[in-house]
């Protein structure tokens, strides 16, 4: 893999010690960051070299909690209105999802990890239904993601809602995945034992998933108390709280992602911390169905890692930090959040993809050349010490020129370098989805 310098921007590291560096350049080779250092210091020939004078350079964005398939209810009429979350999901998600074929979960991946690399998101943590397609439906999703040369963790939503042989064919596709996926350790595609909710799981389809997922070494990535109906569910059919009972099935802990956790109470905060469990926020999905405003001013005060997903509403994290930031405000008041929405995006869901990658979401010799260039003059003085401030307020509204991941750039100037048709992918994609409408 050839090597590429990059020079002229303004370098910021992240992780957990931010730093911004001017003067500097970096340099990447065999899909790594190999250096960092005083631009003084390159002098040699290089097969690429990046000009990135007027662009800050940052490490591609992740994405904690994504479903690429609900590419295809974009412009759907055909949903009941909805008044609850509830009907949503009957209403619409549980009737798209029974419609998809394998050729679908294909078509719905490519087009939202397309526009991942336009936003500047590298790594997608994804969880798939298709409860009458569920055999090869992941590895569908793998083929678009390697394509794209992206990074995603897969996983397959298993359910009691369609039967018990949809609940087995999810067991034994998320089974057959992660050993696949263990079998390639290659850095680029992981998976996760996935798990729709507490509230659509038997006690026997927990029980085998907790043992096939501890056999396989493999943590759970499972939606939690995303509605009060969750809890509600929980109590009244097994007298427990949503997170007692999945910590009873031992589905939590540190290799595994508790998605929203909007209702939560103090004693679930604490499993959560106890257990390591990750937790993922989606603030644009809650508020778009209106189950409420996860409290994560006081999960991360009480030591639980809180990232930041985006449930499919984007692939831009820059939308969903703002988002994240403006929902905390509504909830608390204006002087409470903000480090909190910056951090779960910037430092956490490092934390959390490196549970699974390696090298991700922090420039730094040795990491993962994963890179995004952004189109950015400060107009204002921008260090360590204020960055936040720059990312929400400034470099949220500019665009990205340049994604590279793996070293392999994806994107340059603004245009694609892919390899992949778009307005082609577009055309199929279209034409699928009107059939599955039609089916819908």
């Amino acid at each position: 893999m050839k090597n590429i310098l990059i020079k002229n921007g303004t370098i910021v590291t992240l992780g957990e010690k931010n730093k911004v560096l001017t003067g500097h350049a970096l340099l990447i080779e065999g899909g790594l960051i190999k250096k960092i250092a005083p631009q003084k210091n390159f002098k040699g020939k290089y097969a690429k070299v990046i000009d990135a004078a007027g662009k800050v350079v940052l490490p591609g964005f992740i994405n904690a909690h994504m479903h690429f398939y609900s590419t295809f209810a974009r412009g759907l009429g055909k949903a009941d209105p909805s008044r609850n979350f509830t009907d949503i999901l009957n209403n619409l998600w549980w009737r798209l999802d029974k419609k998809l074929t394998n050729e679908d979960s294909y078509y719905s991946a490519v087009v939202p990890l397309i526009d991942a690399v336009r936003k500047g998101t590298t790594t997608l943590i994804d969880h798939h239904a298709s409860p009458f397609a569920i055999k090869g439906s992941l590895t569908a999703i793998e083929k678009a993601v390697r394509e794209t040369g992206l990074r995603a963790s897969l996983c397959y939503e298993v359910s009691d809602r369609d039967g018990t042989e949809t609940a087995k064919a999810g067991l034994e596709e998320n089974s057959e995945f992660i050993r696949r996926a263990a079998a390639a350790d290659d850095n680029t595609i992981k998976a996760l034992f996935g798990l729709h909710a507490s509230f659509t799981l038997t006690d026997g389809t927990l029980e085998e998933a907790a043992y096939r997922g501890h056999k396989l070494g493999a943590g759970f990535h499972i939606h939690t108390a995303e509605s009060q109906a969750d809890q509600l569910h929980s109590e009244s059919q097994h007298k427990l709280r949503v997170l007692e009972r999945l910590r009873g099935f031992r589905v939590l802990g540190k290799q595994s992602i508790a998605a929203h956790c909007v209702h939560v109470n103090d004693e679930e905060i604490r499993i959560l911390k106890e257990t390591g469990t990750a937790v993922v926020h989606n603030p644009q999905s809650n508020a778009n169905n209106s189950v409420g405003i996860a409290d994560i001013v006081k999960m991360m005060g009480q030591g639980v890692l809180v990232g930041l997903g985006t449930d499919a509403m984007t692939v831009n994290m820059f939308e969903e930090l703002r988002a994240a930031l403006w929902l905390q405000h509504l909830k608390h008041d204006p002087s409470q959040g903000f480090m909190e929405a910056v951090n779960a995006l910037t430092v956490n869901n490092a934390v959390i993809a490196n549970r699974y990658f390696k090298g991700l979401g922090e420039l730094k010799e040795g990491f993962a050349a994963d890179v995004i260039l952004l189109d950015y003059f400060p107009p204002t003085p921008m260090d360590a010490s204020n960055f936040a401030g720059h990312l929400v307020f400034g470099l949220s509204q500019s665009a990205v020129d340049t994604t590279i991941a793996a070293g392999r750039v994806l994107m340059e100037g603004k245009k694609l370098k892919l390899g992949i048709d778009e307005e082609e992918v577009a055309r199929k994609s279209a034409e699928l989805a009107k059939k599955l409408w039609a089916r819908f």
